[in-house]
């Protein structure tokens, strides 16, 4: 849906809206590029392909869902080529963001280094 210019723009408006006091923290694939340019710390946290699904894989398993970790990988790969492509609010890295590759963390070390970024800006 974040496709859609009208609806994308409604989406704006309201996380704006919700921001507009300051000292929040908002996740979404063009929050530092879109709707916060300005904001005073950016972390493009990213991790790879293959991790990501294996991290969705075990939470949906631990569900009990009956899932494939290849149909996962292809359903995340697939989002992230359409995200990146699209011609409204694409998914990038803002020029003046800290890129986060958390592949390789667990997730207080990605807290850790995220809570240092703020510390030192």
């Amino acid at each position: 849906m974040s496709a859609v210019a009208g609806v994308r723009e409604a989406m704006v408006d309201a996380q704006r809206e919700l921001g507009k006091a300051g000292g929040v923290v908002l996740d979404g694939r063009d929050i530092g590029t879109v709707v916060f340019p300005g904001a005073d710390v950016k972390v493009f946290l990213t991790a790879s392909v293959e991790e990501r699904a294996r991290r969705r894989f075990l939470e949906l398993k631990e569900k009990g869902m009956d899932v494939k970790l290849e149909d996962l990988t292809k359903d995340i790969a697939r989002r992230d080529k359409f995200d990146s492509e699209r011609k409204i609010a694409p998914l990038k890295c803002a020029d003046n963001a800290h890129y986060l590759d958390s592949s390789q963390m667990d997730i207080p070390t990605v807290v850790n280094a995220i809570l240092k970024l703020c510390k030192e800006a």
